[in-house]
């Protein structure tokens, strides 16, 4: 094997024949494996994954980044490059082209590449707000990267090396709908809570990787330097303005609107509205 690839899942019926079918051509060309880390899934995921050849593995879940980790530790993984991929993403003919062309011809200082994420939303590509391009961490080599230890907004970090960057993309489209997807976002403000009471054992510094500041250090930066220290609420309302129109988000149309406005605002503003709820709690209990 030069490649394995890594999905985790629970419930991805709907997003799963698509990821696999783009890695098709992949498989054959490079021999590539892939392994499903499945936390308990009572569709037909599993059915799926063992039709499509796939190695499909248990694991209970707790968080993205103790699932992977744990596969990445636990598992014999024998190929040189490993790649994380999440159910409802899809690798372009494109980039499967430029791995094949590409990994086996890597040199050695090179340990880690970044792909860029193409999202659709309600079938649309999402080009602006500061979406497009957004640079991930997603195939390194074997031993070299492992998933910081957050609830949320988890990034891969390298333990040596450098960083090169793919040309082409994957592309991100949920195929599970609207109510999933801000279901989804709930938790998701959830869990960006408990990012923020948390010590995490990985900071912004370690997104910085052989001289290299990611693009996700340095967006991580702003929220923690800029956005938190912004009023409540308020700041969700400019974030969502800055984006919409000094980031041209308005040129992606309708669908654009909507995505842009939930998740730039409303989830913004539901992360406020969960901090501010915790907040009076404490001043209850203080005062009784």
């Amino acid at each position: 094997m030069q490649l394995s690839i890594i999905i985790l899942t629970k419930n991805e019926a709907a997003n799963l024949p698509t990821c696999l079918a783009s890695l098709n051509i992949l498989r054959n060309t490079l021999r590539t494996e892939v392994i499903i880390v499945d936390s308990g899934s009572s569709d037909d995921t599993i059915t799926i994954a063992k039709q499509a050849d796939c190695q499909v593995i248990y694991h209970p879940f707790e968080t993205q980044a103790k699932q992977l980790n744990w596969a990445l530790d636990n598992l014999s993984i024998k190929a040189p490059w490993i790649m994380r991929l999440d159910a409802d993403e899809r690798l372009t003919p494109e980039l499967i082209q430029e791995l094949h062309q590409k990994l086996p011809h890597t040199p050695n200082d090179i340990t880690g590449y970044q792909v860029k994420r193409r999202v659709f939303f309600l079938g649309r590509w999402i080009k602006h707000g500061g979406y497009y391009p957004t640079w991930l961490l997603r195939v390194w080599r074997n031993s070299s990267g492992t998933c910081e230890e957050r609830w949320m907004d988890e990034h891969i970090v390298l333990s040596h090396g450098k960083i090169a960057n793919l040309q082409h993309d994957i592309i991100d489209e949920n195929h599970k709908g609207l109510t999933f997807w801000i279901d989804k976002h709930n938790h998701y403000a959830d869990r960006e809570i408990k990012d923020m009471f948390a010590s995490p054992l990985a900071g912004e510094d370690l997104l910085i990787q052989g001289g290299q500041q990611s693009q996700a250090s340095q967006r991580r930066w702003v929220k923690k330097n800029l956005y938190v220290r912004s009023p409540l609420f308020l700041r969700a309302f400019l974030y969502f303005l800055m984006r919409y129109t000094i980031g041209l988000g308005f040129l992606d149309g309708i669908e654009g609107f909507i995505f842009h406005f939930l998740q730039g605002f409303w989830y913004r503003f539901l992360v406020d509205a969960k901090l501010y709820e915790m907040k009076r709690h404490s001043q209850h209990l203080t005062k009784t």
